[in-house]
């Protein structure tokens, strides 16, 4: 059939059913983007002679002799449409993955429907950002301020491409050259939370057309490992390997199918017949660990399993001063049970990889990952391969929010390139994102607290339960860090916490934003505001009075890691007074009957994990006088790419759009653990300074040989080496010979950065439904290095939280499988829910962290859950000790404590 797309004619015959957006990736229009094939986020919207439609519910065959425009031919050949020029002028993105049909929505409205963007873009998700930089790019505002170093507006480096549908993700390459060939894997998963596999039977699918191979446990390396990425590899168990004969959990890898097409593949994973031995499943943690509960994992203590026997993956107890004392000296004391529930990171860009062997022999990946250089290093273990035999990277990635701090896709696709010895590619759909990636940790936490009646605390207790699912990916680290900076918020000489971390026969939890800390900050937080008000106290001049404070000891649970955690700089005193000057100027009321509150929560992170977080960078004087940086991070949406450039131009002086990056490749060098524990700005972008600085200096002195003065003589202004009255143009300089430093970080030592989120809510007593009036978050990120960009840190962060908090739930049925697979079940917030945040930033500067910056990307969402509890208890009466707050729940609790005299009195 002929089909105009962009104004170029093609001549294609889509296949059977064959969707549009899959046909035009197929003609090389990878603008088109794939987030959830259901109709549900509009990553793929493009126009059909001059409507919006959702590619991937639109059948292709309907194209015939109509025009298709995507986002590549959205603009007038070098001229950018008004609307991608209005997304590059408000940065109306972050990683960008849903940038091209939220463009192309935009670009089709009118003014009635500009007029109501929740209506109007209902079609249209965004993980990222929060919404607020979307409408300000709708309504044409400009933030981006071209040549802005550190402190300014700089605009993404990648903005253009984004906007213009350039952008390259990572499922966005052709089948050609070294991908020639290339075939498709699909994987047939277990239906069962607990079985063994007795055969399996690939006869049929083997003998199907197109079939290349079909990977068994049989075919895997015996060798367990850990899907967690982290800089030590032993700080996980090592109870996972690529395929297994033991299946934990529904929805766990049985069998790979390879073929030439993914429709074969899937055809042929359907008749691979499996016999499982069913055995008895445990699906919650507390029955986990009773006596004789069902074994999740049988392994020895080369797993580094904490105790097996107990289906205990880590655990650790620890205690300051004498909780007996302390609670003997309280005037009150108050405990509580809170439940964090399982939600889904919801990336738009969905977990996939493909590899290929190189002309020179290397197993190469290109991978959606935060993790590049630590995958590489796992997959040269476990197949035995030397490092340089393995390259991992990994283009633009389109979100990540911890869940691509795993390795769930490169080792089963390395596995089938060894095999096949051709190109293979693995994509996760949006339902196997939800049934098989991985999940915040679902936690019950115990706080109990205790202070004088003038407020002052004098013992704090908490206990944690963490439900790690079938594997122990990241048990440890979440139990140890969602310990740590919630209890040190205070002062309080007593103190224990115990937690452990517990296997089930449930889909695998993992590395998400906040890293445990925004369940253990739900719990603390909501149990400091108990505490005030049993006092009868100000929420804020409660906290004011037990908050640490510089000279106070940085209490750290973290047994096994060096405390080298500082004061580089505070601005908690500063966030308190932003949020509660906002919170008590709030004027704003519901309809009449509404019941109105207010509620504050605060919350400390480290700016950096502990025990290490390498970062090496390169940066050289380029021919053209311009600047060539090499960094190992991933960009992502965290906005590392534009700091590393700010940082860069700052310390040689000239504009960050001289400052080109080549990242995140191990081929191309540049180490660095991960882009995770928002290190991107405070590890690699130290690392750049001290590179930037490194070469200022080799720059200065080889100018000063040039023109016959000392060093000191010179500076660095833009493209020149100034020395008084005399000028060097760097392209002469760099025309004698190469030019290049190096830099490094580690990690160590390590600040604390400070969050605090203010609610204004109103709540209908008999319908339950909940608005928020205000949404105030003040944020100690210290020298902020791009105010818009770490404005839309804070905003998507928020808004990801709220999402946790009011209607994100990840449920499992009676056999451990999870019941919603599609973002039209599962909710994540959309424009229409997603209320504007006021930020603010306090003014300070860190001793410690590149050019004064703190860390920033996921402290914002930590706070959010407590603040809305106490906001929903000051409006309501009742304490809410679970996730979310659903209206039917807080309906349930009103018109039961309604119901209840006893309730009425307490409250």
């Amino acid at each position: 059939m002929s089909v105009r797309v962009n104004g170029v004619d093609h001549e294609a015959r889509p296949r059977p059913g064959q969707c549009l957006r899959s046909f035009l990736r197929e003609l090389g229009w990878f603008g088109v983007k794939k987030g959830c094939d259901a109709g549900d986020c509009g990553a793929c919207t493009v126009h059909v002679d001059g409507q919006p439609v959702h590619a991937c519910l639109y059948p292709a065959f309907r194209t015939e002799g109509r025009s298709v425009t995507t986002i590549e031919g959205l603009g007038n050949g070098e001229r950018l449409h008004p609307v991608q020029q209005a997304f590059l002028d408000a940065q109306g993105f972050q990683c960008g993955f849903c940038t091209a049909g939220m463009v192309m929505t935009a670009a089709s409205l009118n003014q009635a429907q500009r007029a109501d963007l929740p209506d109007a873009l209902k079609g249209n998700l965004c993980r990222c950002t929060g919404y607020r930089a979307i409408a300000d790019s709708i309504a044409g505002a400009r933030h981006a301020e071209a040549g802005g170093a550190c402190g300014r507006n700089a605009p993404a480096p990648a903005g253009p491409a984004v906007v213009t549908g350039r952008a390259r993700y990572t499922m966005d390459v052709a089948p050609e050259g070294e991908l020639a060939g290339l075939l498709h894997m699909k994987l047939l998963r277990a239906p069962h939370a607990s079985a063994r596999i007795r055969s399996i039977d690939a006869a049929k699918a083997l003998a199907l057309r197109g079939v290349v191979a079909v990977l068994t446990h049989a075919d895997a390396p015996a060798r367990h490992f850990s899907s967690a990425r982290h800089h030590h590899p032993a700080d996980d168990a090592d109870d996972t390997r690529v395929l297994d004969s033991i299946v934990r959990f529904a929805g766990q890898r049985v069998a790979a199918v390879i073929a030439e097409s993914e429709a074969i593949a899937e055809a042929a994973r359907d008749l691979i017949a499996v016999d499982y031995e069913l055995r008895p499943a445990v699906l919650d943690p507390q029955a986990a660990m009773a006596p004789g509960a069902p074994r999740v994992h049988d392994k020895g203590p080369e797993s580094r399993i904490a105790d097996p026997a107990r289906n205990i993956a880590a655990q650790f107890e620890g205690e300051i001063g004498s909780l007996a004392q302390g609670f003997a000296q309280a005037d009150a004391v108050v405990e509580a049970t809170f439940l964090s529930q399982r939600v889904q990171h919801a990336h738009l860009e969905t977990h996939g990889c493909i590899g290929w062997i190189d002309g020179a022999g290397v197993l190469t990946l290109r991978s959606s990952t935060q993790t590049p250089f630590l995958t590489r290093d796992a997959l040269a273990s476990l197949y035995d391969l030397p490092r340089e035999k393995v390259r991992v990277f990994a283009p633009r990635v389109g979100g990540g929010f911890g869940g691509k701090q795993e390795m769930l896709t490169e080792d089963i696709v390395a596995l089938g390139v060894l095999k096949t010895g051709r190109p293979v590619k693995l994509e996760f759909t949006r339902s196997e994102q939800f049934a098989a990636s991985t999940t915040r940790h679902p936690m019950q936490i115990t706080v109990k607290l205790g202070a004088t009646r003038d407020g002052r605390l004098t013992a704090l207790e908490m206990r944690m339960l963490s439900d790690t699912g079938a594997y122990g990916n990241h048990a440890g680290g979440v139990l140890f860090h969602g310990s740590g900076e919630s209890v040190a918020l205070y002062n309080c000489p007593n103190k224990r916490v115990e937690g452990r971390a517990v296997y089930t026969n449930t889909p695998p939890s993992g590395a998400f934003r906040g890293y445990g800390l925004s369940q253990t900050i739900f719990a603390v937080e909501s149990a400091m505001d108990e505490l005030a008000r049993r006092l009868g106290l100000d929420p804020f001049a409660f906290r004011r009075l037990n908050m640490v404070r510089p000279g106070d000891p940085m209490l750290s649970w973290e047994a096994h890691a060096p405390h080298d955690v500082d004061y580089g700089s505070y601005g908690l005193d500063q966030c308190l007074d932003h949020v509660e000057r906002e919170l008590n100027a709030a004027t704003e009321q519901g309809p009449p009957g509404w019941l109105t509150g207010n509620g504050v929560a605060c919350a400390m992170i480290d700016t950096i994990p502990p025990r290490g977080h390498v970062a090496e960078v390169v940066l050289r004087l380029a021919t053209d006088g311009g600047y060539e940086l090499v960094v190992g991070t991933a960009e992502f949406g965290n906005g590392t790419t534009t700091v590393h450039a700010q940082i860069a131009a700052t310390v040689l002086g000239t504009r960050p759009e001289r400052i080109r990056i080549r990242q995140s490749d191990t081929g191309q060098g540049g180490f660095d653990t991960g882009a995770y524990g928002s290190t991107g700005t405070v590890v690699a972008g130290l690392a750049t300074q001290r590179a930037g600085e490194a070469l200022a200096a080799t720059i200065r002195t080889a100018a000063a040989v040039r023109l016959g003065v000392a060093p000191e003589a010179c500076r660095l202004d833009g493209d020149a080496v100034i020395a008084g009255a005399r000028r060097l143009a760097l392209t002469d300089l760099a025309a004698a010979g190469p030019l290049e430093a190096s830099g490094r970080a580690d990690g160590s030592p390590r600040s604390v950065a400070f969050n605090v989120q203010g609610f204004r809510v109103a709540v209908h007593p008999t319908s339950g439904e909940l608005r928020i009036l205000r949404s105030i978050h003040a944020a100690d990120a210290g020298t902020v290095i791009n105010p818009m960009q770490c404005r839309g840190q804070v905003e998507g962060g928020v808004a990801q939280a709220l999402g946790a908090a009011l209607h994100e739930e990840m449920l499992l049925d009676g056999e451990g499988a999870f019941t919603s697979l599609t973002f039209r079940g599962y909710h994540i917030p959309t424009f229409a829910d997603t209320p504007l945040t006021e930020v603010f930033f306090a003014d300070t500067a860190d001793t410690l962290g590149p050019l004064g910056a703190k860390s920033m990307s996921e402290s914002p969402y930590n706070p959010v859950a407590a603040a809305l509890a106490n906001a929903i208890r000051d409006a309501t009466g009742m304490r809410f000790t679970a996730t979310p707050f659903k209206p039917d729940r807080i309906w349930r609790a009103v018109m039961e404590r309604a119901a209840s005299p006893a309730q009425r009195e307490e409250a």
